[in-house]
């Protein structure tokens, strides 16, 4: 039997992260095909987004695996908040995220925001924004 873990994204990991960002990406254009329009060249561009996001710091990368199947990720980035804004410290930004499947976001998904909220609490951050599709809110915890 094989437990289920988050652990940080690695290199040899990206090309799922991206099945599961086309998954989104087509879910999202049904939603509003003209903003969430998917290129033609999506997954060739995302996959080269997601190495140059690999290499910076300030970045965090998790993905939930059940055995040997990643079904689910988040990425996070640590910033500074716009200055019309004082949240008064840094702010960890959720932009991408994903679960395999519709059923999977209360355990993935959360399980995924809980792990976020811990590195952003270790981090110094004094707020999580999670940035998703405004339909998301029906089908999942955004």
């Amino acid at each position: 039997m094989t437990l289920a873990r988050i652990r940080r994204a690695q290199q040899a990991d990206i090309s799922a992260l991206v099945d599961l960002s086309e998954q989104k990406r087509l879910q999202y254009q049904a939603y509003q095909p003209t903003f969430w329009r998917k290129a033609e060249d999506s997954r060739t561009k995302q996959h080269a987004y997601f190495e140059h996001l690999l290499a910076h710091e300030s970045t965090l990368i998790l993905l939930h695996e059940d055995g040997s199947r990643i079904d689910g990720f988040v990425i996070a980035s640590i910033v500074k908040a716009p200055p019309v804004y004082d949240p008064r410290g840094l702010v960890c930004s959720v932009d991408d995220y994903c679960v395999a499947e519709g059923d999977l976001w209360q355990g993935v998904g959360l399980s995924l925001l809980d792990e976020v909220k811990q590195e952003a609490k270790q981090r110094n951050c004094v707020l999580v924004v999670v940035v998703c599709g405004h339909q998301d809110t029906l089908n999942a915890i955004c």
